[in-house]
């Protein structure tokens, strides 16, 4: 891996995503900023724990703190020469946007562009942006693809997403910063938030408490693994030629239906769940599916975890962190 001058700033540095991203370029020896709030949509503790092997490496800096506090970034920039952003930081979830919509627009739409203004003050030198598959709408053709016109996202996280996007499109177009934009494909593995459907369904499972499933069962998504989705990440920063704007799917480019999902969890706990039937939720896709060609031709990237496997890697982590995650508040 190419190394970089600078520093790179990767915020929610300590989430999901953002903590294995760290601890992968922490292996590659680049400097980073973590920049995180540690905020209470989800138990911080658990956060703190997908962090602790980093905390004492000298090429890893936690800051504790806001998207939206501009003096806190101004600061941040100030002290540091900030060579790259990867911007994960966001307030997640399709269901939760309805109950607080305004919330979304402060983190996931002024935050960004907090960091969009710092990208551009601070000259740096490229700018990605996590997106989301949910930007795609009912009248997105299958498989998704990142040159779709039909994008009418159907949820206030799914509109602030794509916000975001339309605004680092801005941000390049007037002030040429180079930028990437990742559309994640329900990303699970090792660390996954609590509210997400694989660790959500294994925790109810083994607590023998009612699994939900909205509707039939019969909605499809693409399931990625978090390695594939951190794979993806890298090559698209250090992508060799030089990128003006670029969007790019991460997914596995495969479907499977929850309620073999649900299957596939009870088969491999040995488990029969107990299964709650709710009505279709507001908000959900019937069926996310990535059209992968584009990421393959230019970035050379193809996911290589199936989802049996993900799972079986996932319920290892789960299984060894199970005491640990009982714990916590849910």
């Amino acid at each position: 891996m190419k190394r970089y001058p600078g520093k790179i700033l990767v915020t929610g540095g300590a989430g999901f995503i953002g903590s294995h991203l760290c601890e992968r370029l922490i292996q590659e020896r680049e400097n980073i900023i973590c920049l995180d709030n540690f905020n209470d949509y989800y138990d911080p503790r658990l956060k703190k724990d997908n962090i602790s092997r980093l905390k004492n490496n000298s090429k890893f800096l936690l800051i504790r703190g806001d998207i939206l506090d501009r003096v806190l970034l101004e600061k941040v920039f100030q002290q540091n020469k900030i060579s790259k952003i990867i911007h994960l930081a966001a307030l997640a979830g399709v269901r939760a946007s309805f109950l607080a919509p305004e919330k979304y627009i402060d983190v996931d739409i002024k935050g960004t562009v907090n960091l969009l203004e710092m990208a551009r003050d601070y000259e740096v030198s490229q700018f990605i942006f996590g997106s989301s598959s949910s930007v795609y709408g009912l009248e997105s053709k299958l498989p998704f693809r990142e040159d779709e016109k039909n994008l009418f996202p159907i949820s206030p996280y799914s509109v602030s997403k794509l916000s975001g996007e339309l605004y680092c499109r801005s941000f390049n177009k007037n002030y040429k910063i180079p930028m990437i934009i990742l559309r994640f494909f329900t990303v699970f593995g090792p660390r996954q938030r609590p509210e997400m459907a694989i660790h959500k369904f294994t925790r109810l499972m083994k607590w023998g408490k009612l699994v939900p499933r909205y509707g039939l069962g019969n909605s499809l998504r693409d399931y990625t693994y978090i390695d594939d989705i951190i794979d993806g990440i890298m090559k698209a920063l250090n992508l060799n030629k030089k990128i003006k704007f670029e969007i790019f799917n991460f997914g596995n480019s495969k479907t499977t239906k929850l309620k073999d999902m649900i299957s596939t969890l009870e088969k491999k706990l040995d488990i029969k769940s107990k299964i709650k039937k709710l009505p279709d939720q507001l908000g959900d896709l019937p069926i996310t599916y990535a059209n992968i060609s584009k990421a393959k031709k230019l970035l050379d990237w193809t996911p290589k975890i199936s989802f049996e496997e993900g799972v079986e890697r996932f319920l290892a982590w789960y299984l060894k962190k199970e005491k640990f995650l009982n714990t916590l508040t849910y």
